[in-house]
């Protein structure tokens, strides 16, 4: 099932017409007569607290508070769904029928919401919920069907609420509905095989950052290996092939060799194996590298490795959160699109166990740096997709070694491009694929020395260059800022159209609306 699904607005109880009333002593009928559970002439409060649909009547489970406070529950059966949670006054006829009014049936559809809080859930934000009911609502002959259901929300800020949809197709009574918010009226179906993918990049995303670790503790332990007779050659060979790899500044400031070493920093390994490339063949592939350390490492580590344990101190935790354990819990939370916090990668450096040789600590720092680069090709799985405005939004993230100096400075890198957003007027023309239609941003982290941790922030759209730079250091900071200038007249001279070039003294702001986001939409709109 595909398409969109509507909440209706309801017409209030003061509309409705006398002929709407249902016969007194027809919208409720307990389904085992319970003579004289409320006396003659006198009314309890009844809330319906679970709802079951059977063929054209529907069931519903009721607790009643009686005189005094008493509590009991009992079942009914009614022509027409309440919602759940309803508060309803209901008297009993001597037939041993549960009877309320019509202002106060109507009354019952407060607790069924027909409109969302766009507050409480953005727009963007996916949206759970199990099928109560379906009924398919009168229209003329020549119409298409349309089907009311209530609905139940499973997750987000509504848990627990009804809802009260329409859609073109029935849904399936007890089946799980999944649909992001299009606005306060409008939810947009999403199929589970789209969840399902979403949920497993979550999941594994979850299990490799916590494992992973720092990209330069692997290669200085790779500079310091032993050369003795306990290190192969095999081994040191495949060292020697990952230092030399490592491009230094003067290399990655040249725009043909950063795009090679872009090409092979482990993030495009499996596209190039799908082709038949072999990775192991210069230029080498980063992750293909580190791979082939680890299969070069075991064979030389002592009989007695247990590398179960090696391997198992990667995991910062060995039991996984909460909201990983629930499928619900974790679809709520990567539903929404929010600015992602897992930019840049922390450092995180791995203490050399007690008793543990240094191959053994190579192979765990090895089996970090791998989880490492996955996490950033995990990364760029999750933030791409479709953008609330309905742009395809793409995500490449990765992160590349080089050498400053003695000192190995781990380099991370953030792209995204952004389509224009399809044609209203015309939604089967497809978006122009021209290069200056596109919302390209790239974001840089870094820590080096004597400058200390800087981050970069560039958007470039329709020919417009914005950059924003942040500096931890106030000497560097302030560095920057001194050099702004040159740097405008260098990027003008080359031909760019420059907009703002700000620097910052901290690190930028993370969360759907930061201030640097909000002046590039502005700038795009």
């Amino acid at each position: 099932m595909t398409g969109e699904i509507n909440l209706p607005t309801l017409a209030p109880a003061s509309a409705a017409g006398p002929s709407a009333a249902p016969a007194v002593g027809q919208l409720l009928k307990l389904l085992e007569p319970q003579i004289g559970l409320i006396d003659a002439g006198k009314t309890a409060n009844a809330e319906v607290i679970a709802l079951k649909q059977g063929g054209e009547a529907f069931q519903l489970l009721l607790k009643l508070t009686l005189d005094g406070g008493r509590q009991t529950l009992v079942q009914a059966s009614s022509p027409q769904p309440l919602p759940l949670g309803s508060n309803v006054a209901v008297s009993q006829t001597q037939a041993g029928n549960l009877t309320l009014s019509l202002q106060q049936a109507m009354s019952a559809n407060v607790a069924a919401l027909t409109s969302l809080d766009t507050e409480q859930l953005p727009v963007g934000t996916l949206l759970q919920a199990k099928v109560l009911t379906t009924q398919v609502l009168p229209q003329g002959t020549a119409q298409p069907a349309v089907y009311r259901s209530l609905v139940t929300v499973l997750n987000n800020a509504l848990a627990g609420a009804t809802l009260t949809v329409e859609s073109p197709q029935p849904l399936r009574v007890g089946s799980l509905l999944s649909a992001v918010v299009q606005n306060a009226q409008t939810l947009n179906f999403v199929p589970l095989s789209g969840l399902k993918d979403q949920l497993a990049v979550t999941q594994q995303l979850a299990t490799q950052q916590s494992r992973q670790g720092s990209l330069d503790a692997v290669f200085t332990a790779l500079q310091n290996l032993p050369r003795g007779d306990s290190t192969s050659a095999d081994l040191r060979a495949a060292a020697d092939r990952l230092l030399a790899a490592l491009p230094d500044l003067a290399q990655v400031s040249n725009p043909k060799v950063l795009a090679q070493v872009i090409q092979n920093s482990g993030a495009f390994l499996e596209a190039k194996l799908l082709v038949g490339q072999n990775p192991q063949i210069p230029p080498l592939d980063m992750k293909g590298a580190l791979l082939r350390l680890v299969a070069d490492l075991l064979p030389a580590l002592p009989a007695s490795t247990n590398l179960h344990a090696i391997l198992a101190a990667n995991t910062l935790a060995q039991a996984m959160p909460n909201f990983v354990r629930s499928p619900l819990g974790t679809l709520g939370q990567v539903g929404a699109r929010q600015a992602p916090a897992g930019f840049p990668l922390p450092e995180r450096l791995m203490a050399k166990l007690e008793g543990e040789g240094d191959l053994e600590n190579l192979l765990r720092l090895a089996a970090g740096a791998i989880s490492r680069l996955q996490s950033h090709q995990l990364s760029s799985l999750e933030q791409t997709g479709l953008t609330a405005d309905g742009r395809l939004q793409s995500t490449w993230q990765m992160e590349i070694p080089m050498r400053n100096l003695q000192d190995i400075v781990p380099l991370q890198v953030k792209f995204q491009r952004e389509e224009p957003a399809p044609d209203k007027d015309e939604p089967e023309r497809k978006a122009s694929k021209d290069a200056r239609q596109m919302l390209w941003r790239v974001e840089l982290a870094f820590d080096m020395e004597p400058l200390g941790p800087l981050q970069v922030q560039a958007q470039l759209s329709q020919g417009k260059l914005s950059s924003q730079l942040w500096a931890t250091r106030p000497f560097t900071a302030s560095l920057i800022e001194s050099h702004l200038g040159t740097l405008r007249e260098r990027l003008v001279t080359s031909g760019i159209n420059v907009g703002d070039l700000d620097c910052h003294l901290g690190t930028p702001p993370r969360g759907p609306k930061t201030g640097l986001e909000q002046r590039w939409v502005d700038e795009t709109a």
